[in-house]
């Protein structure tokens, strides 16, 4: 017994307690500064879902409010555009009766009120967490603000356009004068004016080229083409709203996919205006299908059109966006030869109602073949060899005419289905809007790895 209580009163028994007892205040401290940092962590995470996950879900309930305002307010409007002789003729019915346009203002408007009153959302937190006004996005706030201003005058020029029935020339102006808020922010904020050159070229032309003003240039042109592209793709029943509405789809999912990259920010920006305009173009597309109760007017094309640009522009995505236009940058190149006056071109170019039938059919450009030029008559050679345009030489009293089907892809769905119901040529050309969609994400996801480091 003796000799274990001297073994326990030995010294080097007792000399390891108080070096374990301080390598256990050193890992206590490391633990209080390992939790003080996941604490950190965790509120820095807590913020940034706050940022991202509260206006969103906001958004959304303002989006599905919208829809349900402009399905009720539609059909309550309508009468007032009839008494102020905001109506036209829907010429591809037996009745050709009498409906209300330019029933997109409707939309447009609710669509304002709804962003709006979202403005102070995004910033909220940011105003209550920091009383310090110079910590404030300044920058942010202002691209949202200039944002709806480019918005809210399209629709207002678009409306005037309804109302005075404006020249094409003008509907080339407008688009510019109303995206100039636009690329002065831009030019503010950004100023990146450089682009990533494709691999292939990269060996003669370098890496990257900073265009400098012909970038503004483009941006500019690309709010011009965005109005215009919807507008000259239209005239049935529900294909301004229903390519639109795809197109807006198509967005949303590419931000959604793209909430998870780097640029996430940029993208729910863009989020932030295009549920919305979701939300009230389906209630418009709701009362435009076939057969439609209003016609949606130049308005419409033209909010739709400057809504896009400036999503594209501000999110930095416009080479994706145009990929969403396939099928309107197809159109437009098949009709150019038209809308540039190398071939005749009449005033309105809508597929003819065949009565007997109840079906559409192409309709023509009727001209005398002397009055072509030669850029003229090799675009209708073109067309021709390549079956995509109908032509019909020697016609007319005197055998001196020719006519050939207007050149949209509306008449050229016509001209390989033959004769068909308007219900049905709408499902075909929004069939075509979602191929071109599922091909831009291809095109964007898998082929774009090819040219591009991705």
């Amino acid at each position: 017994m003796g000799g274990l209580q001297q073994q326990l009163k030995l010294p080097g028994e007792v000399r390891p307690f108080p070096e374990i007892h301080l390598s256990i205040k050193v890992s206590w401290r490391e633990l209080k500064d390992t939790v003080a940092e996941m604490n950190s962590s965790n509120t820095e995470t807590s913020t940034d879902i706050y940022h991202v996950f509260y206006p969103a879900v906001i958004n959304l309930m303002y989006s599905v409010s919208a829809f349900i305002v402009t399905i009720a307010l539609i059909p309550t409007t309508r009468d007032y555009f009839m008494r102020a002789g905001l109506k036209g003729k829907d010429m591809a019915k037996n009745d050709k009766r009498e409906i209300p346009e330019s029933l997109g203002v409707i939309c447009g408007m609710v669509y304002l009120i709804c962003m709006f009153l979202f403005i102070p959302m995004p910033f909220v937190s940011k105003w209550m967490a920091d009383d310090d006004i110079t910590n404030f996005p300044h920058h942010e706030f202002v691209e949202f603000i200039v944002a709806l201003l480019s918005i809210c005058c399209m629709i207002l020029l678009g409306f005037a356009d309804d109302v005075l029935d404006l020249k094409w020339r003008h509907k080339l102006f407008l688009p510019t004068i109303a995206s100039l808020p636009l690329l002065m922010v831009y030019h503010v904020n950004f100023n990146s004016t450089t682009i990533i050159i494709p691999k292939p070229l990269r060996l003669y032309i370098g890496t990257d080229v900073n265009l400098g003003i012909i970038y503004y240039v483009y941006m500019g042109m690309l709010a011009v083409f965005c109005t215009n592209a919807i507008n000259i793709l239209a005239g049935i029943n529900g294909i301004e709203v229903g390519q639109s509405l795809v197109i807006a789809c198509s967005v949303f999912a590419f931000n959604l996919i793209e909430l998870h990259g780097d640029c996430w920010k940029t993208h729910l920006f863009s989020l932030y205006f295009i549920l919305p305009y979701i939300g009230v173009c389906a209630a418009l597309l709701y009362h435009n299908w076939y057969p439609a109760n209003v016609f949606v007017g130049d308005t419409f094309c033209y909010f739709s059109g400057m809504t896009f640009a400036v999503v594209a522009i501000l999110s930095h995505f416009s080479k994706t966006m145009m990929l969403f236009f396939i099928p309107q940058v197809i159109n437009f190149v098949y009709s150019a030869p038209q809308l540039f006056r190398l071939v005749p071109c009449p005033r309105h170019r809508l597929p003819r109602y065949d009565a007997s039938s109840d079906k559409l059919i192409m309709s023509k450009a009727v001209f005398k073949k002397s009055s072509l030029n030669i850029l003229g008559k090799m675009t209708i050679r073109v067309g021709s060899f390549l079956k995509i345009l109908h032509v019909e030489e020697n016609t007319g009293k005197d055998k001196d005419m020719m006519e050939i089907n207007n050149m949209t892809i509306i008449n050229l769905v016509i001209k390989f289905v033959g004769p068909i119901h308007e219900r049905n040529l709408t499902a075909i050309l929004v069939a075509l809007q979602i191929l071109g969609s599922v091909i831009a994400f291809w095109i964007r996801y898998h082929l774009a790895s090819f040219f591009y480091d991705i």
